[in-house]
């Protein structure tokens, strides 16, 4: 795993604290201002839309070519983004089908008409993806940044979770098993972060989750029968953190391995 650079000169604590905060709020206004307090779709997409030219401006103050201040940057990222969204609509997938078998979910069928489906499972990519971004970019991307000696260290996972947590400021009065469950997710996005070293590969955990989450809520009629569902999420999340640490721990081995013999 490659060392980051240092911080550059401009990347002082206060002006850390500074970026910091433009993004939280940039991330929280869109449900904040526009879904509750002005109850506007068109007002939350907008600002939504706001958040990526407001990333690559406070990456920019940081001393970074914009957007490449969150590890964005990246010779693989199609594959990575692509290829993790992929595991998590897998993932989602096997969570309803196992919940359904379990009796934790009720299927009561399609909500909608062929025509209908496909065309919400068009435009739910982009409605699903800036929002998984943006908090990425909040969470780890600027974590990973912001604290380098830690983000070579595994105790980024679990910090880059706690802030993750943290950061559903609307979801935190849900209580305990909210935290839990949004720690478990938290642990497989920083783990995808912190060992592909790009943040496209959390990005693909997280859009690809929360894609085929809301997709199925609005094309099939799915009911939770228990308050203990999140379990469900939970585990599968820490599934992916078990599967993405060993996929890439035997990646570095077998590169070492080479490496050797070559030597």
């Amino acid at each position: 795993m490659a060392p980051d650079q240092s911080l550059p000169r401009t990347a002082s604590p206060a002006r850390l604290a500074l970026v910091f905060l433009i993004l939280f709020l940039a991330y929280q206004l869109p449900e904040g201002l526009g879904q509750r307090g002005l109850h506007s779709t068109p007002v939350a997409a907008t600002l939504l839309l706001m958040f990526l030219p407001v990333a690559w401006l406070c990456g920019r103050m940081l001393g970074y070519r914009g957007l490449d201040a969150w590890y964005l940057r990246a010779p693989r990222w199609r594959v990575l983004l692509g290829g993790f969204f992929v595991l998590a609509v897998a993932a989602k997938l096997g969570a309803l089908v196992i919940g359904t078998k379990l009796g934790v979910y009720k299927y009561s069928g399609l909500s909608a008409e062929a025509p209908g489906i496909a065309l919400t499972a068009l435009w739910m990519l982009p409605y699903t993806f800036f929002p998984s971004i943006a908090e990425d970019i909040v969470t780890r991307g600027f974590v990973m940044r912001a604290f380098p000696a830690l983000s070579r260290r595994w105790l980024f996972i679990p910090f880059s979770a706690l802030v993750f947590v943290l950061n559903h400021i609307y979801r935190l009065s849900n209580g305990p098993a909210e935290w839990t469950m949004l720690f478990c997710f938290g642990l497989a996005y920083a783990a995808a972060l912190y060992y592909s070293r790009s943040l496209w590969a959390a990005v693909g955990l997280h859009w690809g989750w929360n894609y085929l989450g809301q997709l199925s809520d609005n094309v099939a009629s799915i009911d939770a029968l228990t308050a203990n569902s999140w379990v469900l999420s939970a585990l599968v999340h820490l599934l992916l953190l078990a599967g993405v640490t060993v996929f890439y721990n035997r990646l570095a081995s077998s590169a070492r391995s080479r490496s050797f013999t070559a030597g």
